[in-house]
């Protein structure tokens, strides 16, 4: 195992790679994904629908930006050593499209984002992700009542 003072931080390449996968969000831009992940990319879990690799993405992205067509993704935190990478960030927009069934509300919504990365030659491999869907949901008024 590997001790804090061998660590070596993030390279630029990676670091950028990190960067450029949520500046494809926020610029409405999915072709960035293919600069910052592999062609084998894993993004895991899927979303429902979502196809593998960058490829699978892009319409993931471009959904987003329909229902929110103000999106943008904040990183709050990047942090990380060569090779590895976690970033704590929020995704900011208003609802003004249709969203998982969901009819435009014009709700703001501010969406937790946690995110673990693994990169090899400046790029992005794999990448494990939870959000906070519930607490969207709730944002959007869309949660059931309660009993």
């Amino acid at each position: 195992m590997a001790t804090p003072s061998s660590l070596q931080p993030l390279s630029a390449a990676e670091l950028q790679a990190v960067q450029l996968l949520y500046q494809a969000f926020s610029d409405n831009n999915p072709d960035l994904v293919d600069q910052a992940v592999t062609p084998t990319w894993q993004d895991i879990p899927l979303g429902p629908g979502q196809a593998t690799g960058p490829d699978g993405i892009k319409p993931i992205i471009a959904q987003f930006r329909r229902a929110f067509p103000d999106l943008t993704i904040v990183i709050h935190e990047l942090i990380g050593s060569a090779g590895r990478a976690a970033v704590r960030a929020e995704i900011r927009g208003t609802h003004q499209g249709e969203w998982f069934g969901i009819a435009a509300t014009n709700r703001p919504i501010s969406l937790a984002l946690h995110e673990f990365h693994h990169l090899e030659n400046g790029r992005i491999t794999h990448t494990w992700h939870l959000e906070d869907w519930f607490g969207m949901f709730h944002q959007l008024g869309a949660l059931p009542p309660s009993l």
